[in-house]
């Protein structure tokens, strides 16, 4: 049986993520331009990253004063209930930025440092993924209803399709391309989507074999973690460990474990 707390605050993450995705997709100017840059002059921030984090904060804040935050742009408090809500507002901004429609909103919900909801929504596809832990994982689409997710059954690595994303900073996406240079002769192929949240969700939704990158943050990962483990998905980092900003790895029974060890040989976590 779910916990009363946890279908408390999926349904507000639901909401909160519904209201904040409408903000980006209808509110988008016209004219939108680069508001900030973080980590090098391509690694941006628009005007919405920064209005659908306050919109969120705020409707969160308004139902729970004393919960905790984790920003992607700033929102940062401890709170004192022992939940922690860890948000991307805007992952995939560059492709926000050129109109691409791959990017989402990411909203986890943390219980005393564990994640146990997770809700990712892509507005311009349609679709909308969540997960309580223990709960499985499901999402509503161009379908009728809720579906639930199931990762795909684990090919042979050579016919393993492997998403990843390469960092901001000139150095690393160097050694990035590299290691994926290695890689592509033994997949099937590599996809580059540029969304974290989302390319974990299309793991979960049967869309892709593997994932794999370097560099992420607490809020690029923290959701999308949870609806891909809830689908089945194995996830990690490097071999013991769990995903981190030094590497995160996922992918499907079969395929988790061969990928993991060639990027372990192939250095990907390090420059």
């Amino acid at each position: 049986m779910t916990d009363p707390l946890h279908t408390d605050l999926l349904e507000l993450a639901q909401e909160t993520a519904r209201r904040a995705g409408a903000l980006l997709r209808d509110g988008r100017p016209a004219d939108l331009a680069v508001a900030a840059t973080k980590s090098s002059p391509i690694d941006v921030v628009t005007e919405m990253d920064i209005a659908a984090e306050k919109l969120i904060t705020g409707l969160i804040a308004e139902r729970r004063p004393d919960d905790g935050f984790l920003g992607e742009e700033g929102a940062s408090s401890d709170g004192t209930s022992g939940i922690r809500w860890v948000i991307d507002p805007l992952d995939g901004t560059v492709n926000y930025l050129y109109g691409l429609p791959t990017w989402a909103v990411s909203i986890a919900a943390e219980q005393d440092g564990k994640t146990v909801v997770g809700v990712v929504t892509a507005p311009m596809r349609g679709e909308t993924f969540h997960a309580v832990l223990g709960g499985g994982a499901w999402a509503t689409g161009a379908w009728d209803g809720e579906r639930r997710l199931a990762c795909r059954p684990a090919p042979p690595l050579d016919q393993a399709l492997v998403s990843t994303g390469f960092n901001y900073v000139a150095e690393v996406r160097a050694h990035q391309a590299e290691v994926a240079q290695r890689l592509i002769p033994l997949l099937r192929d590599i996809r580059r989507g540029g969304s974290a949240a989302v390319d974990l969700c299309d793991l979960a939704a049967g869309r892709l074999d593997g994932y794999y990158e370097r560099g992420l943050h607490a809020w690029d990962l923290a959701a999308g973690d949870l609806i891909a483990r809830e689908a089945g998905v194995l996830t990690g980092g490097r071999p013991g460990e769990r995903p981190s900003g030094v590497l995160a790895v996922a992918g499907t029974p079969g395929v988790f474990e061969p990928l993991q060890r060639l990027l372990e040989d192939f250095g990907a976590w390090h420059d």
